[in-house]
């Protein structure tokens, strides 16, 4: 099976140098119950590398103060870097304007500022919401939070039984009630990537607004936000190598600066009086309060390490590790995948005979082998391939085919106490 990325590239992957990789990333020469660390848990959160660590170690050392509106050059500097990482992620996306990206705590935040601001103003009774069948909790939640609030209705876009999303199936949702799509760029379960291309399009043919939860698809595939055309884009730092508490939220300006704020406190503010407060124009008017100064810092030391290694080139390198444990998997009697779409990334959810994950995942955590198990945050989805659970392998830039040796081995481990 060939797994196609956003981006091919022609370099060879005996060019990928995953033993210097490896090397930046301190967790990963750590020992687990007397074995190497294996760590196959980078979908829920990633290691960080070094220069990462680094970066913000110096900025709390040697740069740190509050940031904006502070005269003096401490926290002068500290607001450069906070700006500066701004416009580092909007590269990044390829933004038309560092006034689009707005600094969260993570996607969930992210998406509930826009259920929030956007669709408590901007959608009424009987407007439809359009989700998958594959969205995580924090793309269902709120949904329904805005549907008990003011009366939207939710539509749930189907997949296949290889975890394909349907596109024709989709598009027979839309129609000119259709307000919004929320829809995830991949899905953190099955690792299929979903056509947000063709999602997008599809959606503006019913002038309905677009967003995409990126959480797993810009760490693996990366997004350019204008030639994708979608209203709203977001994604976490943690699980793209940087540090945790701090997300992102892309927005078309014209729709930012047309919604009201989530929060309010410092920062956002034009003026206060005790009659009324006005408020500042995107990205400040959705950052109240000290923002995440050092986090920020982290985020665009981890978006400048992957850019040196390369997008294509990690995605190419996590493809190969795909394959190659898809491979060995499938060696083992009773082992079942779920989730075998045409398009996926580095993710794979199996079942292992009738033995419950999380004893899967206690018993190969003795091997060093570190997986995560339970619904993963998805039980619509488990409800969906009619299990209440599974165990979860998700591969990172410094995943070795070592790491899938080992999990292999522990796997085999299990079924002999269970044999």
């Amino acid at each position: 099976m060939v797994f196609e990325t956003k981006n091919k590239i022609s370099s060879n992957i005996n060019d990928y140098n995953i033993d210097s990789i490896r090397d930046d990333f301190p967790a990963l020469s750590l020992e687990c119950n007397g074995y190497p660390l294996s760590f196959l848990d980078s979908g829920a959160s990633a290691q960080k590398p070094s220069k990462v660590l680094e970066r913000m170690d110096h900025a709390y050392r040697n740069e740190y103060a509050n940031v904006h509106r502070g005269a003096y050059t401490l926290s002068q500097k500290a607001t450069d870097n906070y700006e500066n990482a701004r416009k580092t992620v909007a590269d990044f996306m390829n933004a038309k304007s560092t006034d689009e990206i707005i600094f969260t705590r993570n996607v969930t935040s992210a998406i509930n500022l826009v259920a929030h601001s956007y669709g408590r103003n901007f959608l009424k009774a009987g407007d439809e919401v359009v989700i998958s069948h594959m969205e995580h909790h924090a793309n269902i939640v709120p949904w329904q939070l805005l549907r008990d609030a003011v009366g939207i209705e939710l539509k749930i876009a189907p997949i296949d039984d290889a975890g394909n999303f349907l596109l024709d199936d989709f598009e027979k949702l839309l129609g000119p009630k259709t307000k919004l799509v929320a829809i995830t760029h991949v899905s953190n379960v099955l690792g299929t990537i979903v056509p947000i291309k063709k999602i997008v399009q599809l959606a503006k043919k019913v002038d309905a607004k677009v967003l995409i939860d990126g959480c797993q698809g810009i760490v693996h595939e990366g997004v350019d936000v204008q030639s994708l055309d979608a209203d709203f884009y977001a994604f976490t730092g943690h699980k793209l190598y940087g540090p945790s508490g701090i997300g992102v939220l892309w927005g078309k300006l014209d729709l930012l600066n047309a919604m009201p704020p989530y929060e309010g406190g410092g920062d956002m503010i034009e003026t206060v009086t005790f009659e009324k407060s006005t408020f500042r124009d995107a990205p400040a008017r959705f950052e109240a309060g000290t923002p995440p100064i050092v986090e920020a810092v982290g985020l665009a030391a981890a978006i400048d390490y992957i850019t040196s290694i390369g997008v294509n080139n990690i995605a190419t390198h996590e493809n190969h590790m795909l394959e190659y444990a898809t491979s060995c998997l499938a060696e083992i009697d009773g082992l079942r995948i779920i989730g075998n779409a045409d398009k996926k990334i580095g993710i794979i959810s199996f079942e292992l005979d009738d033995i419950h994950p999380h004893d899967i995942s206690t018993i190969i955590d003795s091997k060093g082998v570190a997986v995560r198990a339970g619904h993963h945050c998805a039980q619509p989805l488990m409800e969906r391939y009619g299990v209440p659970a599974t165990t979860r392998a998700s591969f990172g830039m410094y995943t070795s085919e070592g790491d899938i040796d080992q999990l292999a081995d522990a796997l085999k481990y299990v079924k002999g106490i269970f044999s």
